[in-house]
């Protein structure tokens, strides 16, 4: 009874009727990938396991009846010299069916039906899907079954080949599902197959019989260059991810998208689409709305103290200054907050205007230190979105900036955040803010103010910035290149960009001339009103 164990014969049968059940069942997993991505995410692993079960079922029924499977092969009648078996109607009505459903399935894809999550695709029901699996599964199941008959002779070796192999199509058939759908061309491809195996189907039905050889060696060579294609989209990504986050890459899409511009060059699968080919004529926004659109999808990246007044540049009042001296403060103020010191450089607090304005209305006598509040601290590395949050549930407009040692290195506003949006908001009578201190020369150059942020000189032109350097102004960037302090009249070329420094007041660099070297494939200067 056991003798079949040691019979070398029997598993060489056995592990070559699994391969070839696998080989033969390639086609029908790619078709069962297909049809369960029709289907709600819930039913598709569903759809998935009751497809391959009933194959299962279909091909050990076929297996039992093998005097019944040979009489498929029996021609029934002749047409046009050709006599057509069961097998042939059976071979030519999966081939129509197949050439049917693959056409159908590319149209679809091809026209973009899919993508916009068509009525069609969300309809779909579970049983006729099922119907359609079993549908192609029988014609499969009947050329795996006939090549296994015509193998082996044991029944028991043949139906534990395809009990094995359809384990492992089991086993397969998920991750596969997943690889096939998550990539638009592989799915092209299958179809392609589908296509290709459905005319051999119908070619066999008319006694055309091609040779599986041809057929498998073109899918094979067909795999092996998507597969490079593959590659060079993974190598393509990975680069992009390390040259910038994905954040930035979408955003810059969506300004290639808004400004109607046709370069791609820096765009990969996950972005690219956000690109049309268009031109600047058919720009969707003005420049003044893209402007804005740039720097709300930067507000991610950038953080407080990119925005923040620098403690030197805050007017403050000093308590242990004489009274004459602070009411002259008071009276030239134009801030509705005032940051309050006592003979130091760390502030105690703030004070509101407004209560300045109540003491005086109710006659008291000013009172500075019984009107000190204490305003919100933002860490320096704090981005801009979680900022704007904590002034909304602190109902405040005003914060302190910290570093890692507790030091107020300046205050933020809630303007401040606004302008990042809109650009310079200044009150009347107030001076120019240095952080938005530029100017275009006649010449095309650039004078800038030191102080001004890198994420803002950059919607003005090229700038080669490491996206993650410690310094957020132009004098931080000139001093990270130039390893020192600059001095007036010294020049450095960063990347295509000639910085040349015209004024430096107690080491602080105040003005600088920018001039661009080369010709930027994008105009800078189109994005604002100057």
């Amino acid at each position: 009874m056991l003798e079949w164990i040691v019979d070398p014969s029997v598993w060489a049968g056995l592990v070559t009727l699994i391969v070839l059940e696998l080989v033969l069942g390639i086609d029908n997993l790619v078709f069962i990938a297909i049809l369960a991505e029709k289907l709600p995410p819930a039913l598709r692993d569903k759809a998935r396991i009751t497809g391959l079960l009933l194959a299962l079922i279909m091909r050990l029924l076929l297996l039992a009846s093998i005097s019944w499977l040979s009489s498929l092969i029996t021609p029934l009648f002749t047409l046009a010299g050709h006599p057509f078996s069961a097998r042939d109607l059976i071979m030519l009505t999966g081939g129509v069916f197949l050439l049917f459903k693959a056409t159908m399935e590319l149209n679809e894809r091809l026209e973009g039906k899919d993508a916009d999550e068509n009525p069609q695709k969300r309809g779909a029901k579970f049983w006729p899907v099922v119907a359609q699996i079993v549908v192609l599964d029988a014609v499969f199941s009947l050329d795996s079954v006939i090549t296994a008959v015509g193998m082996v002779d044991s029944l028991a070796v043949m139906m534990a080949a395809v009990i094995i192999a359809i384990f492992l199509m089991l086993l397969a058939s998920k991750p596969l599902t997943r690889f096939v759908n998550a990539h638009p061309t592989i799915v092209i491809l299958c179809l392609s197959f589908l296509l290709m195996i459905g005319f051999s189907l119908v070619a066999d039905g008319f006694g055309y019989a091609i040779p599986k050889g041809y057929l498998y060696a073109a899918i094979g060579f067909s795999i092996i260059i998507e597969a490079l294609n593959q590659l060079a989209q993974f190598n393509r990504r990975r680069f992009l991810s390390a040259k910038s986050p994905l954040r930035k890459r979408t955003a810059e899409a969506v300004l290639r998208l808004l400004r109607g511009d046709p370069d791609r060059s820096e765009l990969d699968s996950e972005t690219a689409s956000l690109a049309p080919d268009a031109v600047e004529s058919q720009a969707i926004f003005n420049k003044q709305e893209r402007m804005m659109i740039a720097r709300v999808l930067g507000m991610g990246q950038r953080t407080v103290s990119s925005i923040m007044t620098s403690r030197h540049d805050v007017e403050h009042v000093d308590l242990s200054e004489s009274p004459e001296k602070i009411m002259a403060l008071l009276d030239s103020n134009q801030h509705t907050r005032l940051v309050v010191t006592d003979n130091s450089d760390d502030p105690l607090g703030v004070v509101h205007v407004i209560d300045l304005l109540q003491q005086a209305l109710h006659g008291i006598s000013l009172d500075i230190r019984a009107l000190i509040r204490q305003p919100l601290v933002f860490p320096e590395q704090l981005t801009l979105l979680p900022a704007l949050e904590q002034f909304r549930n602190a109902r405040t407009h005003f914060a302190f900036v910290a570093d890692e040692f507790g030091s107020i290195e300046g205050v933020v506003t809630l303007s401040d955040v606004m302008e990042t949006i809109a650009g310079n908001l200044p009150n009347e009578g107030e001076n120019s803010d240095p952080r938005y201190d530029i100017q275009q020369n006649v010449d095309g150059s650039w004078t800038a103010n030191g102080h001004m942020p890198l994420d803002d000189l950059v919607m003005y032109m090229a700038l080669p910035i490491d996206e993650k350097r410690e310094y957020h102004t132009l004098a931080g960037l000139l001093m990270e290149h130039m390893q020192r302090v600059p001095q007036a009249g010294e020049e450095i070329q960063i990347g295509d960009t000639l910085f040349r420094i015209l004024q430096v007041d107690s080491h602080r660099v105040q003005k600088v001339q920018i001039v661009p070297l080369a010709v930027n494939e994008e105009d800078y200067a189109s994005f604002i009103n100057p």
